[in-house]
């Protein structure tokens, strides 16, 4: 970047630009919309939403537990249902804070199609204006279409279960101290099962989900399976008075994997990642395989 150029960007921002190796433009597309992310989450910080609320989901681990593969929404649990909650209320203050760092951005709450407990929003910002605004290379700009947009969006669910999960506190260093609440590990892991086992996405997979599953498994983190409960009760997947054994998990799971599309999970996941290398082994035989190394907490 010329150093004129620099003299524009916020120290904070060329600090969090170091962290990325911007080879590609797709590594400079993925480092800005984390960097927009972190942002946000500032400005949540500041506008009390951890009050109210706690982070979770591929974000969660991507920003605060570094999960090696980029992601796109910010998902969050509100502490206690709320059906009122209005997640309009927070757009100026993640508006504001993007503008603070030299980020033009729009935040729009999504009007719901059919009745659902999740609240979402989308932080739209306009692409090769602000990929030059933190020094995309000469050249690099043209594979950019001039109205193409960067586009995160937030969901908040406003129903959790009672007696959710455990909740603490992270400390983001950059772009300044803050700090995000968020579940402990366990119930992120729970959270990550439900979302594989429950989500649908009409007909599409999220790699993404499995790809983080193995994640878990492969750091030996435990699983809250009595949390995961609790989610799938409040989703209908599971009767409300039933406990849940790890057989009855992994016959769960089974069922899963008899219907996953391989390709469609690998093809999912392929942008959010390094080193396509590392999806090579998945097939059916493999998760079948990996879900059996799942520790109970």
């Amino acid at each position: 970047m010329p150093n004129n150029q620099k003299s524009l960007v916020p120290e904070a921002i060329l600090q969090m630009l170091k962290r990325y190796k911007l080879n590609s433009i797709n590594d400079y597309k993925n480092a800005i919309k984390e960097i927009v992310q972190e942002i946000a989450l500032l400005g949540l910080w500041r506008a009390k939403f951890f009050e109210k609320a706690a982070f979770y989901g591929g974000t969660a681990l991507r920003i605060l537990y570094k999960l090696d593969r980029f992601s796109e929404d910010l998902d969050f649990s509100l502490l206690k249902p709320d059906k009122a909650f209005d997640l309009s209320k927070y757009e100026d203050a993640i508006k504001d804070e993007l503008g603070s760092f030299g980020f033009s951005a729009i935040v729009e709450k999504k009007k719901k199609t059919k009745q659902s407990p999740i609240n979402s929003a989308f932080i739209k910002l306009n692409t090769i204006e602000h990929m030059l605004l933190i020094g995309l290379p000469k050249g690099f700009d043209k594979s950019i279409h001039p109205k193409e947009l960067i586009k995160i969006r937030l969901e908040i669910d406003t129903d959790p279960p009672k007696d959710d999960g455990i909740t603490e506190n992270c400390i983001l260093l950059l772009p300044y101290p803050f700090s995000i609440k968020t579940f402990r590990i366990e119930d992120l892991f729970a959270g990550k099962v439900h979302a594989v086992l429950c989500r649908e996405w009409k007909g599409r997979v999220k790699g993404r989900d499995w790809y983080d599953l193995i994640w878990f498994i492969s750091r030996n983190i435990s699983l809250n399976i009595e949390y995961l409960r609790k989610r799938m009760v409040q989703s209908n997947y599971w009767e409300k008075n039933q406990k849940m054994t790890k057989d009855q998990l992994y016959e769960i799971f089974n069922k899963k994997i008899a219907s996953l599309d391989i390709n469609s999970a690998k093809n999912d996941i392929i942008n959010f990642i390094k080193d396509p290398s590392t999806i090579e082994l998945w097939s059916k035989d493999f998760f079948r395989k990996i879900v059996k190394k799942i520790n109970i907490l």
